[in-house]
């Protein structure tokens, strides 16, 4: 350990030595690098914790760069989690990384978060908060939450030392008509960095004990007033019960339709062409789209459905998978004979294999 790099923190009376010692030999599992993730990578890594994990599938965008600071314009279409390795180990070669170029998912949740201490969830959808709680109250692991809406953050620990859940403050998965489009659900760039910096600082306390960690409570921060506020809430013991994760933690949906990974849509179309319709808006289709996709909005598809061909396969895809399950669930209710496909993960998924213009 270089202690010179950790002068300013060891010789705060309340830290010291000690604590440094004990985020040296730590782990920590942060599962998305994105708005939240970033700010919570750059500090652990900076502050010394011995070893981060990094959880996400995702490449980086052009529009992810107003809040996502880690990453710069020549990193557009590269792997977060590659690009995001590669910048920490400049920041601090000290610190062990090891890279999960993957999405969390019932087959892996377990075995990866069983190697760390905390996991961070700096993820930005449901099925995978729930996932990572369940895995965590199973392997007796704390998790520091954080989630963005607007211009409001929220920040709590989850689990720890007995303490309420996730499941505790939010029961039930919504479904997914009920979850915000992610073209309308923006958010201020600044944003994540306060939460993420929050999530850090909630798992620097955990990590060396020192300090109050915010468990039982969930903080909410307003940025147009600068507000915080504090909302008590209790544990439920039954939710402390769990042994197994559950079959599934996708979307509760009025209807069930298939799915399709990426990279076996990709296999499909190298000798078929089959009908896919994109119902992001015009503005993203323009920025990248598959050649053989046909442009219909989620706003417009009431009216454009004579458009489609209902008596073939309709695949339908959108920028993360959300808004075209959300469009398969409206056809299916004048088309309930038609074979509908989502595509899993969106174009976020497609453009991993560089086959976009």
């Amino acid at each position: 350990m270089n202690l010179e790099r950790y002068n300013r923190q060891t010789i705060l009376k309340d830290f010291g030595f000690e604590a440094q010692k004990k985020l040296q030999g730590s782990k920590v599992l942060v599962v998305g690098a994105g708005g939240l993730g970033v700010p919570v990578l750059m500090y652990l890594n900076a502050m010394g914790v011995g070893r981060i994990g990094i959880v996400d599938n995702d490449v980086v965008s052009l529009s992810n760069l107003h809040r996502q600071v880690l990453y710069s314009e020549g990193d557009v279409g590269r792997s977060k989690v590659m690009v995001a390795i590669e910048k920490l180990e400049v920041q601090n070669t000290e610190t062990m990384l090891t890279a999960y170029e993957t999405f969390l998912n019932n087959e892996n949740a377990l075995r990866m978060i069983s190697d760390y201490d905390v996991v961070v969830d700096a993820s930005d959808n449901f099925p995978t908060r729930y996932l990572i709680n369940d895995a965590c109250v199973i392997l007796k692991k704390p998790f520091v939450y954080g989630a963005l809406h607007g211009f409001e953050g929220q920040l709590s620990v989850f689990n720890h030392n007995g303490g309420p859940t996730y499941r505790c403050l939010f029961p039930n998965m919504p479904k997914s008509d009920e979850v915000p489009d992610c073209n309308e659900n923006g958010v201020l760039g600044i944003l994540p960095g306060i939460i993420g910096n929050l999530q850090a600082l909630e798992t620097v306390k955990l990590l060396t004990g020192v300090g109050e960690v915010v468990s039982g409570k969930l903080l909410i921060f307003e940025a147009l007033s600068n507000a915080f506020q504090k909302i008590s809430f209790t544990v439920k013991p039954e939710n402390l019960e769990l042994h197994t994760l559950r079959p599934s933690y996708d979307f509760k949906c009025a209807a069930d339709f298939h799915s399709v990974e990426a990279e076996a849509f990709l296999a499909i179309i190298e000798n078929n062409r089959p009908q896919l319709i994109d119902v992001r808006t015009p503005k993203e289709f323009d920025r990248n789209h598959l050649e053989l996709a046909m442009n219909i909005p989620l706003s417009e598809l009431d009216i454009r459905q004579s458009e489609i061909n209902f008596n073939q396969k309709v695949y339908v895809v959108c920028q993360s998978g959300i808004r075209s399950r959300k469009a398969i669930e409206r056809l299916l209710n004048s088309h309930s004979y038609a074979h509908f496909i989502n595509l899993s993960g969106g174009m976020n998924q497609i453009q991993k294999h560089g086959v976009t213009y």
